[in-house]
């Protein structure tokens, strides 16, 4: 019998002991974290990260760092950002949006370096399939294109009169083509003309240069897509839509809240927080193979009461009513 109970206890200690060295989280290690993002709004998805990863019991300055840059919509400036990043070598590179993970993807194709993309408009530009990436990347999908219909519609409920919807497009722009396709089905569908106007730049102030174009001669309504570049220069859209009173829709929460009139999307913060859990799971020892790209868990209804007040727009209360997010 005592040596049953011995050979008990000496298996439950070799277990706990297994156990533990199985673990995959090293108590003493500092986990270096690289962060790039495209512009100021999507440093929103970066302060959504951070705070659910301290939640989760990641301490900045205790058990990780971060190496945080933003390139402020210049495209140049991003390029050596992410190389800056990569050279590093950090434990693991967290990206937003696909805009800023193109170039880290570039630099880190072929290699271990696992890379998180916050908000992704179209992953399959960056992975072989949702279900399993194929690569060093995972991440979670910001669901732009699939919304874009959805954005069209309640553009029409607040805004009935417009029908020449001035549409501002990058074709240097990281999901150009694809989001080209999904928003010109979409305006047709929704009985819009789509006044496509392309803006070419490699930074926001080459595109304020062209903000003239935007009149309310040229269509009745305006556009911005979830292009960097454009998305820099958004107060200035903004403020020339105000300008010539045409009603905007913006690309996210944050557009809305720097002026544009309407957005439906998903709210970069949380990607952010959803992107932690991911991230957690592969510093634990998960590869982005087994990681799955995700969907957004949230979307958000945004209005501007001030910009509808400046062009003149009655917004009805059945709408404010539906609103996540509303800036008066």
């Amino acid at each position: 019998m005592k040596q049953a109970n011995i050979k008990r206890r000496a298996f439950a200690v070799t277990l706990t002991s297994l156990l533990c060295f199985a673990s995959p989280v090293e108590a003493d290690k500092v986990y270096r974290i690289g962060a790039l993002v495209a512009e100021d709004q999507f440093a929103f998805a970066f302060e959504g990260f951070k705070k659910k990863m301290a939640e989760i019991g990641y301490v900045e300055g205790k058990n990780v760092k971060y190496d945080f840059h933003n390139a402020k919509g210049d495209i140049d400036a991003l390029k050596k950002l992410a190389q800056k990043i990569v050279v590093e070598k950090p434990d693991l590179i967290v990206t937003s949006p696909t805009t800023a993970t193109v170039p880290v993807a570039k630099l880190t194709e072929g290699t271990n370096l696992p890379v998180v993309f916050l908000g992704a408009g179209n992953p399959l530009k960056l992975v072989k399939s949702y279900a399993s990436s194929g690569n060093n990347l995972t991440g979670i999908a910001s669901s732009n294109l699939d919304l874009t219909e959805k954005q069209f519609e309640l553009f029409k409920e607040l805004a009935p009169a417009v029908r020449r919807v001035i549409f501002v497009n990058n074709p240097k722009g990281a999901t150009y083509e694809t989001y080209m396709v999904s928003t010109r089905e979409a305006a047709k569908r929704m009985g819009f003309v789509l006044v496509e106007l392309e803006v070419r730049g490699m930074n926001a102030e080459e595109v304020r240069k062209q903000l003239f174009l935007v009149t309310h001669k040229l269509g009745d309504g305006l556009f911005i897509p979830p292009d960097a570049t454009i998305v820099a220069a958004t107060e200035d859209f903004a403020q020339q839509a105000i300008k010539e009173r045409l009603p905007t829709a913006g690309p996210n929460v944050q557009t809305v809240k720097r002026g544009l009139l309407l957005a439906y999307s998903s709210d970069y913060y949380f990607l952010g927080q959803q992107g932690a859990a991911m991230v957690d799971k592969i510093l634990k020892g998960s590869k982005p193979t087994d990681l799955p790209i995700e969907q957004p868990s949230k979307f958000n209804l945004a209005i501007n009461l001030k910009t509808a007040k400046a062009i003149g727009l009655k917004v009805p209360k059945e709408f404010l009513l539906r609103a996540d997010d509303v800036i008066e």
